[in-house]
């Protein structure tokens, strides 16, 4: 019966893969997507072997995954599974930064490159995202790339009247938020970073996207970033 209820799940939710050697990560990360609406855990793994095969197996849209598997390294299972499933979208989730695997991994063609200190609402909406055809890199990995690739992506930071002459209808404040957007707060984490009230943070937020038009709080963190606002 699980099974049916599983397959009858709408075609527009993102069918996501868990796949990291540690049980109570996995399930703490499952939990979160249990209460997500547009996102289902269709399959989970502990460790490479088993993941290679699950993916294959349940064809997920997205596949969320940690660099040490146990068995193999996490980029060992994305090459041999993108060779059979090249639509297959990959986030690595890590507590790691090592500028050799980013370069390695960006070369790959994932997705996604984030830290496991990231907030959990945040991590939702990325999923949503990369499902979607974006792509997220966590600030400081970006850091790291802009060093080992200067000429693809800037080093230096536009001004903020250059920021303004492009985007005259933010303010201030708007800009203070979208600084904090990006750095994957949520917003009650930004009210009590400014000392403001949720609703008025959540207000901000809802501004941000619109001005910036785009769809959600991860597509405005994205073009922040690539357009090196922040």
């Amino acid at each position: 019966m699980q099974n049916n209820i599983r397959n009858s799940k709408p075609q527009e939710v993102v069918r996501l893969m868990l796949v990291d050697d540690h049980k109570l990560f996995r399930c703490g990360i499952k939990s979160l997507f249990e209460n997500s609406k547009g996102v289902y855990v269709v399959a989970e793994a502990s460790n490479g072997k088993d993941g290679i095969a699950k993916i294959i197996a349940q064809n997920p849209d997205v596949v969320l995954l940690d660099l040490e598997l146990g068995d193999i390294n996490g980029l060992d299972l994305i090459e041999k599974v993108m060779a059979q499933k090249p639509n297959v979208k990959f986030i690595i989730l890590t507590s790691h930064i090592n500028e050799h695997v980013i370069n390695k991994a960006m070369k790959m063609g994932i997705y996604g490159y984030i830290l496991k200190d990231i907030n959990s609402e945040f991590l939702d909406m990325i999923v949503k995202s990369v499902s979607n055809g974006a792509m997220w890199i966590d600030k400081k990995v970006v850091q790291i790339l802009r060093e080992l690739n200067p000429n693809v992506i800037p080093n230096t930071q536009i001004s903020r009247s250059n920021f303004k002459s492009t985007h005259a209808n933010l303010t201030a404040r708007e800009y203070e938020v979208l600084k904090l957007v990006v750095d994957g707060m949520s917003n009650q984490q930004i009210a009590q970073e400014l000392n403001i009230s949720e609703h008025t943070s959540k207000a901000h937020v809802c501004n941000i996207i619109q001005k910036l038009v785009v769809d959600d709080r991860t597509q405005a963190a994205v073009k922040a970033i690539r357009e090196g606002i922040v």
